[in-house]
């Protein structure tokens, strides 16, 4: 089954705190003033949040899957993914776990239970 935009809208807006906002064209969703996850404009991309030091062995190990950032982006925790290359499954836990480094520790606890370690 392929991801949609839809589907990303409903896994995020799920998240407590969550906020949606058009930025550049991109559907974004926030938690203050974090993104966590943002549509590209043709809605093809997801990028998320993601520790950077981690991004290159997660793009190396799928690089039909996972992509890096825009250069513009490369200073920030994210990645990006092809939705067409992802199952819902994949997607919920990808936007789960991406609000979680955008949401207060405690909320992100009680909402999701703690963290995995990577």
């Amino acid at each position: 089954m392929t991801v949609t935009a839809e589907d990303v809208r409903r896994v995020a807006t799920a998240l407590p705190r969550t906020e949606e906002k058009i930025v550049r064209d991109r559907v974004t969703f926030r938690v203050g003033r974090i993104v966590y996850v943002a549509i590209s404009p043709d809605e093809t991309s997801m990028g998320f949040a993601f520790p950077k030091e981690e991004r290159a062995a997660l793009v190396a190990a799928e690089p039909g899957k996972f992509h890096m950032p825009r250069p513009s982006d490369e200073r920030y925790n994210w990645v990006r993914v092809w939705l067409t290359a992802i199952d819902p499954a994949e997607m919920t836990e990808l936007v789960q776990e991406a609000w979680r480094m955008a949401a207060p520790k405690r909320l992100a606890a009680a909402h999701l239970g703690p963290a995995n370690p990577r």
